[in-house]
């Protein structure tokens, strides 16, 4: 069902609900936005390939839409809201990330395959019965997507996908001192051939005033921290959230529950499976702001968990990585005896940090 108004009114209904502030920068991309919009519901499509083929290309295709600024700033709250509105099948949203892990799994089946050129029939797969594709939080840091986005999203483009997608960053500094990086250019010529480039430039992170003033630290970890906890997770994501997987050296990674950045686990889903530092690093990658719930006092009996966790807060702590906790105890109260208790002193320093009001990305 089509969405009552256009976004500009939408979204000065929801400001008039008080269910957001209104944000002079986030009302100068909503025409962008509605402009997509209107191609995509009016525009027909056509068949193309051999004998029409089972794809359709639209006749007009509009410019995509890269939306790029600072952390909070609400870029993903307008793309949610553009894509909520639109009102046409074939549209897809999921963060960056996820969609590269899915691209560089079905091009692994591709080559398996022995396919000529595995980046082709991964992007017609991809593109089947797709018009429009919105990718939350571009972020390229690894060479493997490096080489393989600048074909994959000529193909996507040349099957009339539009592409809308929200950045931290503008389209020059993707993949910013990268190896090989000269090879990666041409992407950022095709974006910026392909879509409106257009910074959000709101002085105000959104996010930020969610936790000023917060307690980040819950103990003990009882039913009074759990509820203060759900809180902040309904505050930051409005209680939407799937899984992500991430795949790395060949292992599964799972967050439990992620949206836009923020991601919600337990002690047990981080420190108690076999991960390293390239898994926590991963996730730094991907995650500006970790709740991290039910972290239990560590000691001999779980001397390989404390370990892990001490490895994951110096990842997070070097990323600047945002962190609300639940925990038996303060964190220099965490792992009194045993071996590593020593060591852990700076661990539950950099803890306390973390804790204060201005530390982090994005809270």
């Amino acid at each position: 069902m089509k969405a009552a108004g256009s976004l500009t009114e939408i979204y000065e209904r929801r400001v008039a609900a008080g269910e957001l502030q209104g944000d002079p920068a986030q009302r100068a991309v909503l025409p962008v936005l509605e402009d997509i919009r209107s191609h995509l519901e009016h525009v027909p499509t056509r068949k193309r390939g051999l004998l029409g083929g089972l794809f359709h290309k639209p006749a007009d295709v509009p410019q995509g839409l890269y939306l790029w600024g600072g952390v909070g700033r609400g870029k993903s709250m307008l793309m949610d809201m553009f894509v909520e509105a639109l009102s046409i099948s074939g549209k897809r949203r999921v963060h960056f990330h996820a969609f590269m892990q899915e691209v560089q799994e079905r091009l692994e089946k591709a080559r398996a395959g022995e396919a000529a050129d595995a980046v082709a029939p991964v992007a017609e797969g991809i593109g089947k019965g797709l018009r429009l594709l919105a990718l939350d939080e571009m972020q390229i840091t690894d060479i493997a997507d490096a080489m393989i986005v600048g074909r994959l999203f000529e193909k996507l483009f040349d099957l009339g996908i539009v592409v809308v997608t929200t950045s931290n960053r503008p389209p020059e500094d993707l993949y910013k001192n990268g190896l090989n990086r000269q090879l990666f250019l041409p992407f950022i010529n095709l974006l910026r051939k392909k879509m409106v480039v257009h910074e959000l430039a709101s002085p105000k992170d959104y996010r930020e005033g969610i936790l000023e003033g917060s307690r980040r630290w819950f103990c003990p970890n009882d039913g009074t921290a759990r509820k203060a906890i759900d809180r902040h997770w309904q505050d930051l994501t409005g209680g939407a959230s799937s899984p992500l997987a991430l795949r790395v050296k060949g292992r599964e990674v799972i967050l439990p529950a992620f949206h836009n950045g923020i991601a919600r686990a337990r002690f047990h889903d981080l420190c108690g499976a076999a991960l390293g530092p390239a898994d926590y690093l991963a996730l730094s990658n991907v995650i500006r702001l970790l709740i991290l719930e039910d972290i239990p006092r560590l000691g001999r009996e779980n001397y390989n968990e404390a370990r892990r966790f001490v490895t994951l807060i110096d990842v997070l702590y070097e990323a600047r990585t945002g962190l609300i906790a639940s925990a038996a105890a303060t964190p220099e109260m965490l792992y009194v005896e045993g071996e590593g208790s020593f060591e852990f002193d700076r661990t539950a320093s950099r803890l306390h940090e973390m804790m204060k009001p201005d530390w982090g990305s994005g809270g």
